[in-house]
């Protein structure tokens, strides 16, 4: 059972979110920052649960600013509550270490 969903975001970032029976894929676009970082965790929280693995892609992103890494970074404790295992992909995987 595969499912798209848009989830609308912050000016011009968007998240796409693609699940399968075993993973989550969620595709960021566009510029990151704290608005971007919060809904990212919103959608985090509602779908991981749904799924062993999340994978995070990340090539599609433009800036990714500081101030959303560190919001993103500092909420990362509701998170570590969530079975599945979250990983990011892509050109920017770096700045999303966990």
């Amino acid at each position: 059972m595969n499912k798209r969903k848009g989830v609308p975001m912050a000016s011009n970032f968007k998240l796409i979110l693609h699940e399968t029976r075993d993973s989550t894929h969620m595709n960021m676009c566009g510029d990151f920052d704290g608005t971007s970082a919060h809904e990212l965790i919103t959608a985090l929280q509602k779908h991981a649960h749904e799924s062993n693995i999340v994978f995070i892609h990340t090539e599609d992103l433009g800036n990714i600013y500081s101030f959303g890494r560190d919001v993103f970074q500092n909420n990362l404790g509701h998170l570590k509550k969530q079975s599945s295992k979250i990983v990011f992909v892509g050109k920017h995987q770096d700045s999303f270490i966990l």
